[in-house]
């Protein structure tokens, strides 16, 4: 199926580019969406007639997309969640939790506009985003996931302290079989 595309697309093309799309991608997602029109002859002389008023309108999503980037570049985010003490979250964060955050902090952004690269955020620390705001518009963000409760553990410090509580360990063990009933054998 050629199109004609009316507006900028990832991977696909620019305003007023024919390009040949799967019939399935363009019926169900560029036609619909109003992103491309069919390459008949009848509407490529209307796009020819309205292509200055395309062009303009991707320029304006573009300078509004660059100031909404330079806000959103100037977050500081800070989530907090639950943690284990070796700083694994109990669950994780994904876009809908980063979306609410940064509309929180005063910057409007959709769920579809966030991008984890290596997926949702399962350990506690600073991890980097992308926010995707247009074809041309990508921001990187910081995000520091802190626990909400006790303090995180050193998994380090938490070895050494644990050597000393082995012996303790054993001694409640051999104080549970002094208290066995006689008549059971232990099993083997």
């Amino acid at each position: 199926m050629e199109v004609i595309l009316l507006e900028k697309i990832d991977n696909l093309g620019s305003i007023g580019d024919r390009v040949n799309v799967r019939s399935g991608y363009g019926r169900n997602y560029l036609l619909p969406k109003g992103k491309a029109t069919v390459a008949t002859a009848e509407n490529i002389a209307i796009f020819e007639a309205r292509r200055a008023e395309f062009e303009s309108r991707q320029a304006d999503e573009l300078a509004t997309a660059e100031v909404r980037g330079a806000r959103i570049q100037a977050l500081n985010l800070k989530l907090t969640a639950k943690a284990g003490s070796e700083g694994k979250l109990f669950g994780s964060i994904g876009t809908i939790d980063i979306a609410e955050a940064c509309t929180a902090a005063g910057v409007a952004v959709e769920r579809s506009e966030v991008r984890l690269p290596d997926g949702p955020i399962r350990m506690l620390g600073e991890h980097e985003i992308e926010i995707h705001l247009q074809t041309d518009v990508n921001v990187a963000v910081r995000i520091e996931v802190v626990s909400d409760g006790e303090p995180v553990v050193d998994p380090l410090a938490a070895d050494d302290d644990s050597i000393g509580d082995d012996d303790s360990a054993t001694d409640d063990e051999s104080a549970a079989d002094d208290e066995a009933p006689a008549d059971e054998t232990p099993a083997v």
